[in-house]
């Protein structure tokens, strides 16, 4: 992995939530990169440990660890774990994050003819399980790692979107529960103020991913019209490349560079929120 901008996070124990994610995989190689012994938290074991083994293959020092975020209990053993091997956790990403079909709309705008499924067929115990993966994992993980940062200091960095911002439509409930990441990390960020923890968040534009996939692509590999309204309000005219969200992290991460940056929610859109449409 080619990086651009490369602190030393040599000593540094680093814990990245839904780690064997296309984003997150990215964040888990790039600290490892910076010398940073690399956590890979996960649902499934197997996932999280091929892109372990990929690291430690590379020269970097990664482990995998299996847990749910939204189970204290498996949290609480994962921490453990990585106490054992790797010592104090002095940085966390909370990348865990999701949307569910049962929470999502057919249509973007409602009328009483549409085919699918509206607002009023939406699952309430599918929009549970979102905020629970997104904002109750975040603080589910939060609770569980920061108790190695207290006293001492550390960096949280939280997977918001665009979302947080202006909902897009057709996904209520992720857009909603984004709103709230963004949310807490600014509460989080004023409660640890006086302890040396910095709490940020990044807020990625549109990038293909394996979660929103079938929405921007067609089973033939072509754009769907969604594809085609979001990058035409997208001034770069693309879509993010996952590389394309490691400088802001890294950046984050080192407290020589953002020492007096905390409660920030930073955009990394191709310009996205900036533009207007006209």
């Amino acid at each position: 992995m080619k990086i651009a901008y490369k602190p030393d996070l040599s000593g540094r124990t680093a814990v990245v939530t839904g780690g064997a994610g296309v984003l997150c995989s990215e964040f888990c190689r790039a600290y490892a990169e910076c010398g940073a012994k690399v956590a890979v938290l996960g649902r499934t074991y197997e996932k999280a440990e091929r892109l372990a083994s990929e690291i430690r293959a590379a020269g970097g020092q990664a482990m995998a660890v299996s847990a749910d975020v939204t189970s204290p209990e498996q949290l609480a053993d994962a921490h453990k774990k990585i106490k054992e091997k790797f010592g104090s956790v002095t940085v966390l990403v909370n990348g865990a994050g999701g949307n569910s079909p049962s929470a999502t709309t057919s249509d973007e705008f409602f009328s009483p003819v549409t085919e699918g499924k509206t607002f009023f067929d939406l699952d309430p115990s599918a929009f549970g399980k979102v905020f629970s993966l997104n904002i109750t994992g975040t603080v589910l993980a939060t609770q569980e790692f920061a108790k190695d940062m207290t006293p001492g200091g550390g960096c949280i960095i939280n997977i918001s979107s665009m979302n947080a911002f202006t909902p897009l439509t057709k996904i209520p409930a992720y857009s909603a529960a984004k709103a709230g990441v963004s949310n807490f990390t600014e509460w989080l960020a004023v409660y640890f103020a006086g302890t040396g923890i910095r709490c940020n968040a990044i807020a990625p534009g549109f990038f293909l991913t394996e979660q929103n996939r079938t929405l921007l692509t067609n089973p033939d590999g072509s754009l769907t019209p969604r594809s085609g309204k979001i990058l035409a309000a997208t001034p770069m005219g693309r879509f993010g490349r996952p590389d394309e969200l490691i400088g802001t992290l890294l950046f984050l991460t080192d407290d020589a560079a953002s020492g007096f940056i905390t409660g920030t929610v930073i955009p990394v859109d191709g310009g996205f929120r900036a533009y207007s449409g006209v």
